[in-house]
């Protein structure tokens, strides 16, 4: 995945911190979390794949947690367009009126990490 023993370790430290922010942030500003309901994932929408192709991977790895570090994995997925460069874009909800959309560029590239949270923070300031 990564060339570089160095890189790849400081992407897996990235990841760990931005976790465990969204962790610490939740536990000091008195927070409530909810759950994760998927509602759609699309792998390669810029590329004209079809859409909610990555649904179902996200669902498995996502839904009912309160947040959720999703790192695609193209075997789970059907790759119609395998000599473009593809987004991923994940839409979800937190409660029946509050719904989110986060994405990937397709210049993340392979290995990159898209966080999902239904972590409402109340504390000042919100």
């Amino acid at each position: 995945m990564y060339k570089d023993r160095a890189v790849a370790r400081a992407v897996r430290i990235g990841r760990a911190c931005v976790i465990a922010g969204i962790v610490v942030l939740a536990g000091i500003s008195n927070t409530h979390a909810r759950t994760i309901t998927v509602i759609s994932g699309t792998y390669g929408g810029n590329c004209g794949a079809p859409g909610g192709n990555a649904t179902r991977d996200l669902v498995r790895q996502c839904d009912g947690r309160s947040i959720c570090e999703y790192v695609l994995n193209r075997k789970r997925i059907r790759d119609t367009a395998r000599a473009c460069s593809k987004d991923l874009q994940a839409d979800w909800r937190c409660t029946d009126t509050e719904f989110h959309t986060a994405m990937l560029s397709a210049d993340a590239g392979a290995g990159s990490t898209l966080v999902l949270s239904c972590i409402e923070q109340t504390g000042p300031g919100h």
